[in-house]
């Protein structure tokens, strides 16, 4: 029999691709490439979401984009550009974020099929339970340098993007932070915090005067002395904040160089219990650095570089930063003044005066505490959680997500595969492995029949704006969330119409008669979901934990040992909850020092790595190790045995 085509597809899904609407949610690295290949396969009802606008440096890779369209808006620009393959086809754009309400499960509704093309956890997270509650297919990727991934999501048939759980992001103690940094990824954080208790949004989990609650601590006596009098210098901030005391001396950057540099180490070395089994901290002077670098005035004398090449891949010496620190001090205290009473700075990798004042900040410190000193170049990449973005992996990516649209549109969501693009060719030379789709996990919180969790916590000393923000919002995953308690009389909680329930927010859960064994039910109704929440009442969580959700493998699992353990901050994701470029990223999650591209992140940590071969779990640890995580079965024939290490990669 005849097949008729059209191009190089059959007539009858032809035809269905004319007439179907498709959703794609990001314009960016993907969204370039995904728009392009749908036009240009014969998609011809296109409806492009994305928040961000047009940065110069998204146009290595996002060729919808020219330079005369930087700051416009990635949706618009992306449909202009891509009407001009084909002016036929209908495309709608909106520069907007999909989390806005108006983005119901009605609009949802709308689509035979959404593809998305993010770059954070927390709009994924959206868009998977907004797809569920449709019941509409989603295709969800994700790339990572040279890694990437695509999968398919379909409800009741397939895993939804939070049946496995994901780690939590790599963070650091604050005591590791703000007294014991032995990485320079320590006192790159510690620069950034800096910079928000100076310039911008103070925040108290963001502290950076030592910490003398150290829990390595118990002081003596003897000590309180020497304590006493290093605390009562000129520049002590114990009793007021951070942004008061620097006001006070007019953002003095000397003042500011001797409190940071030498008087609060001076105080960290009395704390000695800290320093048995550590290289203790060399305080710095400013006048004795002047006198040392034989003052360097301005940029064109700063003699005292290692390193040739770009000037930004240069590590000036001691001097130099301390000169670095001096004017960017200075610049960000006029921009600063120039806005006004009450105004703040917003910290941004791509501001160079904000990226001057880490760079010096950091290096001052790294070099305090006997670590070598970075380029700005490096620091960067690690403050802004940079994997350099790869432009051909966006391309294979984006392809591969039509080639899973077209076997859904035809009706073969049977035939779908999650799809690994690795780095190096596995053992069979193949750099795309495709693998069978897991079935829905039972006991998943979100796609289950009825979600439930179990979370522990200190009902007398969480606050309700702590359970609606930090439990509900930021670990589960909610937008506007309703909260009920079940305790015979159906008490509310939390109310998502604003102003109802706000006099509830500062006091604690157990003023509310919760206690261990209560039930609390979550209603998030924009993403049509319901949470059980049994809460366990828990009087011994580790220091700085505010709660802990029962059976949260991956903060449990022991991670295995890796020979590039150290080299690699973490694996993982950003889950800012807006995309990196974005100044208005929030500050707290920017920090979580986890290598990460500042483009779209393959889509899940335990869409797991599938291994080659059967038995063998292996947790996911570090995409450059090739560490892997979950068993998963191969659709070709096992490997010989010896051929099991080579892993397949997935990211977060």
């Amino acid at each position: 029999a005849l097949i008729s085509k059209v191009g190089s597809l059959r007539k009858e899904l032809a035809d269905s691709l004319s007439a179907c609407r498709v959703l794609v949610v990001g314009a960016g690295g993907i969204g370039c490439e995904l728009l392009k290949n749908l036009v240009l396969t014969g998609f011809k009802n296109i409806e492009v979401i994305d928040l961000d606008i047009i940065d110069v440096s998204n146009l290595n890779r996002q060729f919808l984009f020219q330079k005369k369209h930087v700051g416009k808006s990635k949706a618009q620009v992306a449909k202009e550009s891509v009407l001009q393959f084909c002016p036929t086809a209908n495309i709608t754009a909106y520069h907007d974020s999909i989390m806005n309400p108006e983005y119901n499960v009605e609009f949802f509704r709308n689509f035979m099929l959404v593809m998305n093309a993010l770059d954070n956890r927390a709009a994924r997270n959206h868009v998977n339970r907004m797809c569920l509650a449709a019941d509409i297919p989603l295709i969800e990727s994700g790339t990572a340098g040279y890694l990437g991934q695509v999968t398919v999501i379909k409800k009741g048939l397939t895993e939804c993007y939070e049946c496995q759980p994901k780690p939590t992001q790599k963070t650091f103690p604050g005591c590791t932070i703000r007294n014991t940094p032995s990485e320079p990824i320590h006192c790159i954080v510690w620069a950034k915090y800096l910079f928000n208790q100076l310039f911008g949004e103070e925040d108290a989990d963001q502290e950076v005067s030592p910490d003398t609650a150290d829990p390595e601590l118990s002081w003596n006596p003897a000590d309180t002395e020497a304590r006493a009098t290093a605390s009562d210098q000129d520049g002590d901030i114990k009793r007021v904040s951070t942004k008061d005391w620097a006001r006070s001396t007019g953002y003095d950057a000397v003042k500011l160089f001797n409190k940071l540099f030498k008087d609060d180490i001076q105080y960290l070395l009395t704390m000695d219990k800290l320093w048995k089994k550590r290289k203790a901290p060399l305080p710095l002077d400013w006048l004795e650095i002047q006198k040392l670098g034989k003052i360097l005035v301005s940029d064109q004398q700063m003699h005292e570089v290692t390193g040739t090449g770009l000037k930004d891949q240069q590590v000036l010496g001691v001097a130099g930063y301390s000169q670095l620190f001096s004017r960017s001090v200075e610049t960000l205290r006029s921009m600063l003044a120039d806005k006004g009473d009450g105004a703040e700075l917003v910290w941004d990798k791509d501001d160079p005066p904000a990226m001057d004042f880490v760079t010096a900040a950091a290096n001052l410190r790294m070099h305090i505490f006997s670590m070598n000193m970075k380029s700005r170049f490096d620091i960067k990449s690690m403050a802004g959680n940079i994997i350099p973005a790869i432009a051909t992996t966006n391309a294979v990516i984006a392809g591969l997500i039509v080639l899973e649209a077209l076997k859904i549109l035809s009706g073969d969501v049977e035939q779908c595969r999650t799809i690994f693009l690795n780095k190096q060719p596995n053992p069979r030379k193949k750099l795309l492995v495709p693998c069978a789709l897991d079935p829905p996990s039972a006991n998943c919180y979100v796609c289950a029949s009825k979600p439930e969790v179990t979370v522990k916590l200190n009902v007398h000393n969480t606050l309700v704006l702590a359970l609606q923000d930090k439990i509900l919002k930021e670990k589960f995953g909610m937008v506007a969330p309703d909260v009920q308690i079940e305790d015979g009389k159906g008490t509310i909680l939390i109310s998502s119409e604003e102003g109802e329930t706000e006099a509830n927010n500062s006091k604690f859960l157990s003023d509310f008669g919760i206690r261990h064994g209560s039930r609390l039910q979550v209603d998030d109704f924009l993403q049509d979901y319901t949470l059980l929440v049994n809460v366990i009442h828990c009087e011994d969580l580790e220091k700085d934990v505010e709660f802990e959700v029962v059976g949260d493998a991956p903060d449990k699992a022991p991670t295995p040992p890796s020979a590039q353990e150290d080299k690699n901050v973490a694996n993982g994701n950003k889950d800012s909850a807006e995309p990196s470029t974005s100044s208005k990223a929030p500050a707290e999650q920017d920090d979580v020092l986890i290598v990460d591209s500042d483009e779209e992140e393959p889509s899940s940590s335990t869409m797991d790595v599938r291994m080659e071969s059967g038995g063998h779990k292996r947790k996911l640890h570090d995409a450059e190790t090739g560490e892997a995580s979950a068993k998963r079965q191969r659709l070709d024939q096992p490997l010989a045995a010896d051929e099991e290490d080579d892993d397949i990669i997935a990211l977060d």
